[in-house]
């Protein structure tokens, strides 16, 4: 069995992360908005910091419930998510900003969701 305080903890953070990507892409309507200027490469440079956080969270998180709870949803493709970490965190320079305003504006919502209602069913 897998150490519930650690899994509570995780599960909290990935959720806040989640909302503070939420949050930053708010102002972003299109993804050139994030090329455009440097204001919108610096709002990109920050939500691809935190999916990187996201992707690593969920790594973490697949090894301290041994591979049982993100199963448990596949509504969430869980190897795209750590996925999209490993292309920021190795290949930056081939980060796309139409991937990344899809990952946060089509998917994030919804990884959000998933996430709560994951902290509801483990509590």
């Amino acid at each position: 069995m897998y150490d519930k305080e650690l899994l509570a903890e995780s599960l909290e953070q990935i959720h806040k992360l989640a909302k503070t990507i939420l949050f930053r892409i708010e102002p972003i309507k299109k993804a050139a908005d994030f090329t455009d200027s440097p204001a919108g490469m610096e709002k990109l440079d920050s939500i691809c910091m935190l999916l990187i956080v996201i992707g690593e969270s969920l790594k973490k998180l697949d090894k301290i419930t041994e591979g049982k709870l993100l199963k448990k949803y596949p509504e969430i493709e869980w190897k795209k998510v750590v996925g999209m970490r490993n292309i920021i965190s190795h290949q930056y320079f081939d980060v796309d900003a139409e991937v990344v305003f899809h990952a946060c504006t089509i998917e994030m919502p919804h990884l959000a969701n998933i996430i709560e209602k994951m902290i509801k069913e483990t509590h």
